[in-house]
């Protein structure tokens, strides 16, 4: 039996917008504040969807975001249009970037976003094609 689904939300991200960078992880929190979850649920998952949202930011062309609460657990899926990513183990690698100079220049691509979101999630996988897009599947548990 599926679980009831307590919230749900899509967002749209622009590849490339850094100006907004950072908007849907924090709509992401601020829902999570009000239906009232502990703040160690609330940091991890803050920490998920920024990640990935700064991914999709800096290395796809669109994605959309898809989020929803559960009694049991949060998921977020960010389905993305862009480069794929061709070496999945090498990109998971703490370190591992292939940032741009001017990526790095504005403080991003240490390499980090997909550890910290496997480091943050209780299941997170990866789907990508190359020259298709990811997907990221990102599930934190309640309990």
């Amino acid at each position: 039996m599926k679980p009831d689904i307590l919230y749900r939300q899509s967002f749209y991200i622009q590849g490339g917008d850094f100006i907004n960078a950072g908007k849907i992880s924090i709509q992401i929190k601020k829902i999570l504040k009000e239906v009232g979850l502990k703040s160690d649920i609330i940091y991890r998952a803050a920490i998920c969807s920024y990640e990935a949202e700064m991914n999709v930011i800096m290395y796809a062309n669109k994605a959309e975001v898809e989020f929803k609460i559960t009694p049991e657990d949060i998921n977020i899926i960010f389905t993305d249009e862009g480069k794929g990513i061709g070496n999945i183990d090498l990109a998971m690698k703490e370190g591992f970037s292939t940032a741009t100079n001017e990526m790095r220049e504005l403080g991003f691509g240490a390499g980090m976003g997909l550890p910290n979101i496997k480091k943050n999630a209780d299941e997170f996988r990866i789907e990508s094609e190359v020259s298709k897009g990811t997907k990221l599947f990102i599930k934190i548990n309640l309990n």
